[in-house]
């Protein structure tokens, strides 16, 4: 396995000067301040192709968390998604390379394949099943043989879904069979936005379904057994009676994701398989009704490309402008107080008590916990990517015993990556749980 002591970088941020990578340095150059890193500090560089872009990054970086050193101490590395050769460059200076650079679908193979074949931990925050799905099967057996771990979904989607069922389950003393998780935002006095490339992503992951269920059936997995009382799917649109507002199920990667940890665990650390659903809350019936509209609209221009590239051209437009070319301001990325917290997400799960069968009668314990925090896109999603290259780093006896493409839950359900994020913004916390 590569150790972080080889290689010139133990970060190295790719696509730092696009939108999220820029919110990426700056969260990385708060955790070089961190205990962990005292005494030698944290070894880092920022990469892309545009070497003036990247300067003012650092720049940007180094005026907003004060720290002119910024500018002439972290290194700066020069490559391309589209040229190989600089790809393995990078890779071979790198420990971890935090992949910045999406929709993945079009650019994340290519540096996946770059760190497995150089020999460096690779980190993504891909909400795109099948981006996710298809690294695993084309990579996972080669970067085994490398001691490579190549973590996807390392951002809002799917840490706080993934580690926040695992919290449920270490949280409740008996047998965890089943979770709901409800997600819900809250705005800032600025409003929400968030840059367009997450909504490419999201027109091209809807227009691309059929390719995702052709790659589920070219490599079949066994199914995950269902233990205890089989989880009921709630309606498209419900009320719900946990949050007194109307929800709907959640359409990210998510469930996805947190399916495949659980097979993992199962299978390799026979873990008890926990079932899993995920919803948003979307308010009152007159968001219910602004929501389906939206919704519908969405689904029907997918289906054709002139409908995508219409959707891809004006996504202000069609987002209500909760999607922008610009982006969110800095007002609306930074809340003064994490008492602003712009998301919750609420777990509500169910199982047996110590001793009980929970192949037998009916689930008798439940629990419900939360993970919260700031805004999703640009400062959650960097602190839990941050934070998964940190525990790579720091806790390499407590990943896997082999390398592979791993989910977060599958890679860290081992470590103490929950106490870093909360120690870092992102909160775990048990609201209810069943008397002793």
């Amino acid at each position: 396995m590569t150790t972080a002591g080889e290689r010139e970088y133990q970060f190295v941020i790719f696509g730092a000067s696009g939108f999220t990578g820029q919110f990426v340095v700056e969260e990385v150059s708060r955790a070089a301040d961190g205990d962990e890193f005292r005494g030698p500090g944290l070894r880092w560089a920022v990469a892309g192709r545009n070497k003036e872009k990247l300067e003012e990054v650092l720049q940007r970086a180094a005026d907003r968390l004060a720290k002119p050193q910024l500018k002439t101490e972290i290194g700066i590395i020069i490559c391309d998604v589209n040229d190989p050769p600089s790809l393995a460059e990078m890779c071979k200076k790198a420990s971890v390379v935090l992949d910045c650079v999406g929709p993945y679908r079009f650019f994340g193979e290519p540096v996946v394949k770059a760190c497995v074949e150089n020999g460096a931990h690779f980190i993504d925050i891909s909400g795109e099943p099948q981006f996710l799905e298809g690294m695993y099967f084309k990579y996972d057996s080669q970067a085994a043989e490398k001691g490579v771990y190549v973590v996807g979904s390392s951002g809002f989607d799917s840490i706080p879904a993934d580690l926040g069922v695992l919290f449920t389950r270490n949280s409740l003393k008996g047998t965890l069979t089943a979770v709901e998780s409800f997600l819900s935002f809250k705005s800032g006095p600025e409003g929400t936005c968030i840059h367009d490339g997450t909504w490419q992503s999201a027109i091209h992951g809807v227009a691309d379904q059929g390719n995702l269920r052709k790659l589920r059936k070219q490599f079949p997995l066994k199914p995950v057994p269902i233990v205890g009382a089989k989880l009921k799917r709630r309606g498209a649109v419900f009320y719900s009676n946990e949050l007194k507002e109307y929800a709907i199920p959640f359409l990210g990667a998510d469930v996805a994701v947190v399916k495949r940890t659980q097979r993992f665990l199962h299978e390799n650390y026979q873990e008890t398989p926990v079932q899993y659903s995920a919803y948003v809350a979307v308010g009152g019936i007159a968001s219910v009704i602004k929501l389906i509209f939206v919704g519908i609209l969405f689904l029907l221009f997918t289906q054709f490309n002139c409908g995508r590239q219409l959707l891809i051209k004006y996504p202000k437009f069609f987002s209500f402008g909760f999607f922008s070319k610009e982006g969110p301001t800095q007002k609306q990325c930074f809340c003064p107080q994490m008492d602003d917290a712009s998301f919750t997400m609420t777990f509500f799960g169910q199982g047996y008590s110590e001793g009980q069968d929970p192949q037998q009668g009916k689930p008798s314990v439940k629990i419900c916990t939360q993970v919260s925090g700031p805004e999703v896109a640009y400062v959650a999603t960097p602190i839990a990517m941050v934070q998964a290259g940190v525990t790579i780093i720091k806790e390499p006896k407590s990943l896997p015993k082999r390398g592979g493409v791993f989910t977060p839950g599958a890679a860290f359900s081992k470590t103490k990556i929950i106490e870093r994020l909360n120690k870092a913004g992102l909160q775990f916390n048990v609201i209810a749980k069943p008397e002793a």
